[in-house]
């Protein structure tokens, strides 16, 4: 009997953690959302743009190759990459001829208008629903880059001994933080799932 009575308080406390998790979401995609309008951000995205056949087209140059260094043929954005803290002039120029900022702003946008949907649903299940959709189609769209991003993997760098684990499936930095948007991914569906509940209800009744 103190067993459900314990049971249903924390029942009644489910309203309250579907709430935490809409305003965690908003949080995440707000702040994300907001730092698309810097540069480092804004470069930090290009591989994963560029290598996506959803997304490419926003860029001019995302299928141009190049020769580096070492006289190897590659991508071209690859020449053109920005340390996070540190600025290069050229290549900020070459992102600016590329539309990596414009695609970045647009995105970040897109971004928060998604957080705050997703936020709504506390007070408007449509809304809500649309949030939560949304937010599981972006995190489909981000999870792809696992299949069309080569930078989500560790490369084949070499150095003083063979390099012992590259390749699929040792996830580099970038891939082990689009692995997470899984997560997302899920609670979209279960905030849609919950804001839809609440829509239907009281047609039933």
């Amino acid at each position: 009997m103190q067993n459900s009575r314990l049971y249903y308080r924390l029942l009644r406390l489910d309203t309250y953690f579907f709430n935490f998790l809409r305003i965690s979401i908003f949080i995440v995609m707000a702040w994300i959302g907001g730092l698309k309008a810097f540069q480092y951000e804004a470069d930090g995205i290009v591989s994963f743009v560029a290598n996506s056949p959803l997304m490419s087209f926003f860029y001019k140059n995302a299928g141009n190759k190049a020769l580096n260094d070492d006289q190897k043929l590659v991508s071209e954005y690859t020449l053109y990459k920005n340390p996070e803290g540190k600025v290069v002039k050229k290549n900020i120029d070459w992102h600016t001829e590329n539309g990596t900022y414009g695609f970045s702003y647009g995105l970040g946008a897109m971004i928060l208008i998604i957080g705050v949907l997703v936020l709504s649903g506390i007070w408007f299940p449509k809304i809500g629903a649309i949030g939560g959709a949304l937010t599981f189609l972006m995190s489909l769209v981000t999870l792809s880059f696992l299949v069309t991003t080569p930078e989500v993997y560790v490369p084949n760098l070499g150095g003083d001994y063979p390099t012992p684990q590259y390749g699929f499936p040792y996830l580099s930095g970038a891939g082990r933080l689009v692995l997470k948007d899984i997560i997302m991914m899920a609670a979209g569906l279960v905030l849609f799932s919950d804001s839809v509940k609440k829509v239907v209800k009281p047609a039933v009744n």
